[in-house]
């Protein structure tokens, strides 16, 4: 029963010394000359209305970039060796569950997506552009839930912008 055991651990340990160079992170994809980066206040083509959530979903990427990223913000375009800009491009507040009983919505859910993208200004390149989605689900009737769920699917789609910008899986 002991000698199985010693054959599995072994195997394991080898298993995983093979399988160690199929798969890495390299940690960050900002090219190494990228210091600074700047993020105009994203535009809001939803027509929904929901124009302070443009400048929420902005901070929320500053601080997202400050505390986690090797950026630095920087107020201008001009200086910038990287310029993130985004648009919102569509909210929705949508029934997502229904009662049985009454055939009513009981949940309702909040979806954004945002369009962004991400420059390197100084070798003139796209590093990427792309559309990112956030949602959450709310009770129906209940405006404090519905903020809620609004500001966790800005947090989405922060987070997610900012995954992308330092990301790079290979």
């Amino acid at each position: 029963m002991r000698h199985i055991g010693t054959k599995a651990v072994i195997f394991l340990a080898f298993t995983i010394a093979i399988l160690q160079g199929c798969y890495s992170f390299s940690g960050g994809s900002v090219p190494s000359h990228m210091k600074t980066v700047a993020v105009p206040v994203f535009q809001d083509r939803s027509q929904a209305g929901i124009a302070p959530f443009r400048a929420e979903l902005t901070r929320r990427l500053t601080e997202k970039i400050e505390s986690q990223s090797p950026l630095r913000m920087t107020p201008s375009r001009a200086t910038a060796d990287g310029l993130l800009e985004g648009t919102i491009t569509t909210f929705s507040d949508e029934p997502s569950q229904l009662s049985s009983k009454t055939e009513r919505a009981i949940t309702n859910r909040i979806t954004i997506t945002v369009n962004a993208a991400f420059q390197d200004r100084v070798n003139k390149t796209m590093l990427f552009e792309r559309t990112f989605t956030g949602f959450a689900d709310y009770s129906v009737g209940s405006f404090s839930g519905k903020q809620e769920a609004i500001m966790q699917s800005l947090e989405t789609i922060a987070t997610d912008i900012l995954d992308n910008m330092l990301s790079d899986w290979k």
